[in-house]
C-alpha cells in the first residue's frame, strides 16, 4: 500500500468511492443520495484540508480527509473502497491520519462516525464523546469520538 496526497483531477472519482463505501452498510439509494453533497470532495477541500489517498497496486483503495486547527484535529472522512474493506487499509489510513495530526501539533483527534463504524474507531483507541446531528439526514444523530494523540 502506498499513501499520497489527493490530486484535483481525481476528486470526482474519490467522491464516488466514498459513496460506494457508505453503501456497504446496506443503506438504500435515497439515503446515499441524501449523503452525496456531504461526501463530495471539491477543490476547496483540497485547498484547506489534507486529503490522503491509499493505493494498492496503483489503484485507489481508500482515503482520509483531515482538518487540523491548533491542538485539535478532525477526521472528516475515512473511506475504504468497498472491495477492500477488512483488508487493513482502514487501520493504516487511521494510523496515518493520527500521525499527521500529531505531527501538525494536534493532541486530540475528533471523529463523527457512521454508527456502523463506531466499533472500528473504538478499536483504534477512540472514546465515545457524545453525538452530533448528521449534516445529510436531519434528525439523525451520529456518535462522536475522540482519540488522544499524546
Amino acid at each position: 500500500m502506498h499513501l499520497r496526497k489527493a490530486r484535483i483531477k481525481e476528486l470526482s472519482t474519490l467522491s464516488d468511492m466514498c459513496l460506494r463505501s457508505k453503501a456497504v452498510w446496506g443503506y438504500d439509494q435515497a439515503f446515499i443520495d441524501a449523503c452525496r453533497v456531504e461526501l463530495t470532495l471539491g477543490a476547496s477541500d483540497l485547498a484547506i484540508t489534507s486529503i490522503v489517498v491509499a493505493e494498492v497496486d496503483g489503484v485507489v483503495a481508500g482515503l482520509y480527509q483531515l482538518d487540523v486547527d491548533g491542538e485539535a484535529a478532525e477526521l472528516l472522512k475515512l473511506y475504504v473502497e468497498s472491495t477492500q474493506i477488512n483488508s487493513g487499509i482502514g487501520r493504516a489510513l487511521f494510523a496515518a491520519a493520527a500521525r499527521e495530526a500529531k505531527e501538525r501539533g494536534a493532541n486530540r483527534l475528533r471523529i463523527e462516525a457512521d454508527p456502523n463504524a463506531a466499533a472500528f474507531y473504538q478499536r483504534m483507541g477512540a472514546v465515545r464523546s457524545g453525538s452530533a446531528e448528521s449534516g445529510s439526514i436531519p434528525g439523525r444523530f451520529l456518535p462522536c469520538f475522540e482519540r488522544p494523540l499524546t
